[in-house]
């Protein structure tokens, strides 16, 4: 049969790869911060309470505010030089090194990278896999730890998208790779390096993931668990006690209680008590962005500053690193078994 003359063109039995990260805003004005907030918090899976309440709060008061306060955050770790967020910049380094990891392998390989809120979108590199002859794609959530409202919303929307396809690829996902040695072994290496490079030691060390509402984990989601085996298994790499290096939960939003304990205010009190030499690694983030340059290295840093501390590190992402590659590498790699 003779294809019509406006059908792609058809490159058959490649093998995708579609990394993806939360999201960034397309810049840091009032309206690109409102359009990527809008989207972000008007996710069912982000925001849970009922659209009746949630609509007014958020389409009346949130976008009014918010989007100001936010893009200057966002201006104080802005790459000028691309004019985009780092969690851009990094996320397209990360792609680039797997394609050039994975093509080694196989010349069937084909990498493409995705942000779940912004921009590209899922939608657009998908469809843009399928045109370079992807009849099956692995898609590569960039969280080690699972939760609804991270990995399984990447999901929703790859599944979605499917579902306009009249010829679907077959797609596999990536689960949550918590507690991959691999993994552990990076984030240990990593840390090691970061503090070695200190004239001081840090007294505590935090290990500090995003946080969730607290009714989410009561609903059944495991990510606390996955954080808190993530932390424990860092621990018994590093050799060292449980009080050296303390599970803590940031970016907390709204009134409703989220999963203790905070870390900002565990900062706080770590100072008071009399702390003087405070580290934070944050193994949940993939890549460095606005919640670990901001919010760990600018914000707990003048917290806990001012509350008496002397000496504070955020120790760096595994990023497109050495060692986060190498991580990202193994997942990818074993994930694919039978395909490459």
């Amino acid at each position: 049969m003779r294809l019509p003359s406006d059908h792609p063109p058809v490159r058959a039995g490649r093998i995708g790869v579609l990394i993806v990260a939360l999201g960034t805003p397309d810049a840091t004005d009032y309206w690109s911060m409102r359009r990527y907030l809008k989207e972000f918090l008007s996710d069912r899976r982000v925001i849970e309470t009922p659209r009746w309440l949630w609509w007014p709060l958020l389409n009346l008061i949130i976008l009014t505010t918010r989007p100001g306060r936010k893009g200057r955050d966002y201006d104080t770790i802005w790459n000028k030089e691309r004019n985009e967020g780092p969690l851009r910049t990094i996320t397209r380094s990360q792609s680039d090194k797997l394609q050039a990891s994975l093509g080694a392998v196989s010349d069937r390989a084909v990498v493409d990278w995705a942000m779940r809120y912004g921009n590209p979108s899922i939608a657009s590199r998908l469809a843009h896999l399928q045109a370079e002859g992807c009849e099956r794609i692995l898609v590569f959530p960039l969280y080690p730890q699972y939760a609804a409202a991270t990995t399984a919303t990447v999901n929703d929307v790859v599944f979605d998208v499917l579902k306009t396809m009249r010829w679907q690829p077959a797609v596999r996902t990536v689960p949550p790779y918590h507690d991959d040695p691999v993994y552990i072994d990076a984030l240990a290496e990593s840390l090691t390096a970061s503090l070695s490079g200190l004239d001081w030691t840090p007294d505590v060390v935090l290990s500090s993931f995003h946080g969730i509402p607290k009714s989410y984990f009561e609903k059944g989601d495991p990510y606390h668990c996955h954080c808190a085996k993530t932390a424990r298994l860092l621990r018994e790499a590093l050799g060292w006690e449980k009080d050296k290096l303390r599970m803590t939960f940031q970016s907390r939003f709204g009134p409703e209680e989220w999963l203790q304990p905070y870390t900002d205010k565990t900062v706080e009190a770590l100072a008071k008590s009399g702390v003087k030499n405070l580290a934070v690694i944050t193994p949940g983030f993939t890549a460095d962005c606005l919640e670990t340059l901001e919010e760990i290295a600018g914000e707990n840093a003048e917290i806990f500053h001012h509350a008496g501390g002397v000496n504070f590190h955020a120790v760096p992402c595994l990023n497109d690193s050495d060692l986060g590659m190498r991580v990202i590498e193994a997942v990818a790699r074993r994930e694919l078994s039978g395909w490459i």
